[in-house]
């Protein structure tokens, strides 16, 4: 170990790599109450969770994401990367796989207990997981080495809970079921996004403290361990999820901005008439951005000079609606 590498995980506070495999590979030691314990874990935080969505509870979201398992096999795809146990890999790709069938299934349910899916669009607990950034990776990639820290270390255990709370795994499922059984499906697809990005960041995270601490080259990791096979997966991953999340990031940034040029441009064509008003916030369809403007007759300045100082600041492409009011609305480009 480098006196870096010794510095963040000192020989005398490192887990040995017995005791790390038995905690992350639930097909070692005692088997049955591993996955039993998993799945009752994961059913109770699912509706918990599911529960804490549905009624905007932050505090009974938290107590869901403490007792939530699913962070264990997402490690063990690390663990078994970094050790050269394809088998594990493969074990714990299938237990995260049966956590996202039993929390979606459960979603599924409850989204019978949601009075209208436009009742969802004003949720905070669902708005906040249904448009992912690269800030959400970076801090997922954060939380996944504190995790891999707390896994290594013997004195940095009490944290885990920390990094539970942190990484969010259970809710995105449960609005991803709930979504999509109210039909709402780019929420739906957007929080799945944010799951897989958060299972992503763990496994990156994990693999890179695994390997540092040095676990590649215990007797008890496979003869074709080694850093290069690691980091090639590591760096792979981490491409499949930052495109589209750099994509999406990139994309909020041009909306925000649209929005407030729309404001902008359609305030000076109005700024004649005092009693014009502009209320609420442009909203967005796609590529279709729709302004509510009153006025106290319904009549607006002409149309036409509206077209021409838009098509200046915002791209064609862009779509601009002017709601007047009274069912009627004002097509600008």
């Amino acid at each position: 170990m480098s006196r870096l590498t010794q510095t963040l995980i000192p020989r005398s506070q490192r887990l040995s790599a017995e005791d790390l495999s038995d905690v992350l590979d639930l097909s070692v030691g005692d088997r049955l109450s591993k996955r039993t314990g998993f799945l009752i874990m994961l059913t109770l935080s699912g509706v918990i969770a599911i529960a804490g969505v549905l009624t905007d509870s932050t505090a009974t979201v938290i107590g869901a994401m403490i007792i939530a398992p699913l962070g264990t096999p997402i490690l063990g795809i690390a663990w078994g990367i970094v050790t050269g146990h394809i088998r594990l890999v493969v074990s714990s790709i299938l237990w995260v796989l049966s956590g996202v069938g039993i929390v979606v299934a459960l979603g599924l349910v409850f989204a019978a207990f949601v009075a209208t899916p436009e009742s969802l669009s004003t949720n905070s607990q669902v708005i906040g997981r249904t448009s992912p950034s690269l800030m959400d990776l970076m801090a997922a990639l954060a939380t996944g080495f504190a995790g891999g820290f707390a896994m290594c270390r013997k004195d940095l255990s009490a944290v885990l809970p920390g990094v539970a709370i942190a990484i969010s795994l259970v809710p995105p499922l449960g609005v991803v079921g709930v979504c999509a059984g109210q039909g709402q499906w780019p929420e739906a697809v957007g929080a799945l996004v944010l799951f897989l990005s958060n299972v992503f960041a763990l496994v990156i995270a994990g693999s890179i403290v695994f390997t540092m601490a040095g676990y590649a080259r215990d007797p008890g990791s496979s003869p074709t361990a080694n850093r290069r096979r690691a980091y090639a997966i590591v760096a792979t991953l981490g491409l499949i999820i930052a495109v589209p999340l750099a994509a999406n990031s990139i994309a909020s940034i041009a909306v925000a901005r649209w929005s407030v040029d729309i404001q902008n441009v359609t305030a000076d064509w109005v700024g004649a008439d005092p009693e014009a008003h502009i209320h609420g916030a442009v909203q967005w369809s796609g590529l279709t951005a729709t302004v509510f403007l009153t006025t106290p007759d319904g009549s607006t300045p002409p149309i036409g000079e509206l077209r021409e100082e838009m098509a200046k600041a915002i791209p064609s492409y862009v779509g601009v609606v002017v709601d007047v009011g009274q069912a009627t609305e004002l097509t600008v480009q």
